[in-house]
């Protein structure tokens, strides 16, 4: 079997359900497995725990915050909020641009590059990690605050967004996936509200539905529709994500310390009853009684310890009831090996939702048919009005049939000397006064040969970069420059090579051959060179209807 001899890495590995995950995995004896745990503490206990269980599997642990540089994983939220040094580097990294040196120093991507997992699996509740950082209470003290909010008030706000740093972590993601060339990602989700509605009564006193708790709901929503995306990617792993909606259930029933997150709940006294109003900000009106709180209590895992009466009542017949984490390990396990379980959302996406239909590729020809009509009796070419986006592809477009202009067929732009194209576009952008009107019209300004100098319009789609004005242009700028013609001459050489690839030997005539191919000799039509340019240089083809 394939798992025997994996690498395996899972995501909050010490989490109830990463350790359920961790000890059905270690019976089909993996070459290693990698738990990846919050602190020290809880990457120790969980190594203990499976060593009875690992036979010939290598046990490794690694501890910290996958969710921020490496040099700030291994340190208390608090810290990081406070000190200006650590804010601004998280903020650079959810705000700033996804460069190369960015998302190496993620401390995800680290552990990915370090062990190479062919698989990844994620108990880790990213929604509440997200969700729960209070930008709510934040967003008032900031507006209390008004004009006199300091950059601090600011900066930490900006760091209880919830959107920002999940957009940014599957970004980072999915290049760590790249890069470790993972097989399969399998990731634990949540619905936020153990499966209720609205109607959810469990709150942690705030306005019922708790705003929260709904934040916690949509950060998961968003957070599955980008692993939609990304199960639609090229390159990228097999992508699987199990939801469960239920509360999830149980590590250990004991009787002991009451812990509330990880610390003892103290025991204290109130004999006698004191005045309303000196019960706060007073002194203490309370007896500490020395020693924890004890009880009888079932372990919930990440949810904490309940009391006797909290678990009947959470997991009652119509309230969130409850799944065992050993049962979605099981769904998981069987995900792995190719068996469906029907408890897959990413698959359950694809089936249900409503891709390209049949119809719409018939009206699609008769559409474009109607569109050359029109262009014909109205004496005028429809190339591109910059709504579509993204402004590259204007520019490509307006490129593309500036050279149909020049060069009979896609030959004849193979064949083409830069220079010559150079000279020629220039001219008709000089004598096409309804051309070169166009494109400045729509935002797409129109650089010349000598790169410095620029035609542009009232309104600019893409500004000029700073410090080198025209790198903005292989962005969003007609580029006359013979660099970038001399792209277009490569480009077209590409293609009549693949032509001729098809055409050696026998030409076929199966379903299997590429019928939409270019042809050497075919004519340049704008849409299908921009067309190429992002099924083949962008890597942006669609692999899923």
């Amino acid at each position: 079997m394939a798992l025997r001899d994996e690498t395996i890495m899972i995501l909050g590995g010490s989490g109830l359900v990463g350790h359920a995950l961790a000890r059905r995995l270690l019976d089909f004896g993996p070459r290693a497995l990698v738990l990846v745990a919050l602190t020290e503490r809880e990457a120790r206990e969980i190594k203990a725990a499976l060593e009875p269980y690992r036979g010939r599997t290598e046990l490794l642990t690694e501890f910290g915050n996958v969710y921020v540089p490496t040099p700030l994983a291994q340190l208390p939220r608090g810290e990081l909020m406070e000190k200006a040094e650590y804010r601004r580097m998280l903020l650079d990294d959810i705000f700033g641009d996804l460069t190369d040196e960015l998302v190496g120093r993620s401390y995800l991507v680290r552990l990915l590059e370090k062990y190479r997992p062919e698989r990844l699996l994620d108990s880790i509740n990213t929604a509440t990690a997200f969700a729960y950082l209070d930008q709510y209470n934040s967003s008032r003290q900031l507006l209390a605050a008004g004009a006199g909010a300091d950059r601090a008030a600011i900066e930490r706000h900006l760091l209880t967004l919830s959107m920002p740093p999940l957009t940014r972590h599957i970004q980072i993601l999915v290049e760590g996936l790249k890069r470790a060339a993972t097989k399969s990602y399998v990731k634990i989700g949540t619905s936020g509200t153990g499966g209720m509605g609205f109607n959810i009564p469990y709150t942690h006193s705030e306005e019922r539905p708790s705003r929260t708790l709904l934040t916690k709901s949509a950060v998961a929503g968003a957070h599955t529709l980008l692993l939609y995306l990304l199960g639609r990617t090229p390159g990228a792993p097999a992508t699987i994500e199990i939801k469960p909606t239920a509360a999830i259930g149980w590590r250990e029933i004991a009787y002991g310390p009451v812990r509330r997150w990880g610390a003892e709940i103290q025991r204290s006294d109130c004999a006698t009853p004191v005045p309303l109003g000196e019960a706060w900000g007073g002194a203490p009106c309370w007896e500490p009684l020395g020693g924890p709180l004890e009880a009888v209590y079932i372990n919930m895992g990440e949810n904490g310890l309940f009391a006797n009466e909290e678990f009947a009542t959470i997991t009652a017949l119509g309230q969130m009831e409850f799944i065992t984490p050993e049962e979605i390990a099981d769904y998981v396990v069987m995900e792995i090996e190719g068996h469906p379980t029907g408890h897959d959302v990413i698959a359950a996406l694809d089936a249900s939702t409503a891709g390209p239909t049949y119809r719409a590729g018939l009206l699609r020809g008769a559409a474009m048919r109607r569109l050359q009509q029109l262009e014909q009796s109205s004496g005028t070419r429809s190339i591109a009005f910059e709504m579509l986006g993204p402004p590259r592809l204007s520019k490509l477009l307006f490129e593309a049939h500036i050279l149909s202009r020049l060069c009979a067929s896609v030959q004849a732009l193979a064949d083409a000397a830069p220079e010559a194209l150079v000279a020629a576009a220039e001219q008709l952008v000089v004598t096409d006064a309804g051309l070169r009107s166009e494109m400045l019209s729509v935002g797409i300004p129109i650089l010349s040969a000598d790169g410095r100098h620029i035609r542009r319009g009232a309104h600019v789609v893409v500004p000029p970069a700073e410090g080198d004005a025209a790198a903005a242009a292989p962005r969003g700028w007609v580029d006359l420059r013979p660099a970038n013609l001399a792209l277009w001459v490569a480009r077209a050489g590409r293609i009549v090579a693949q032509a001729r690839a098809r055409g050696a030997g026998t030409p076929g005539t199966g379903s299997d051959e590429s019928w939409d191919g270019i042809e050497a000799g075919d004519a340049i039509k704008p849409w299908r060179l921009a067309t190429w340019i992002f099924r083949t240089e962008d890597k942006g083809e669609r692999i899923k209807r």
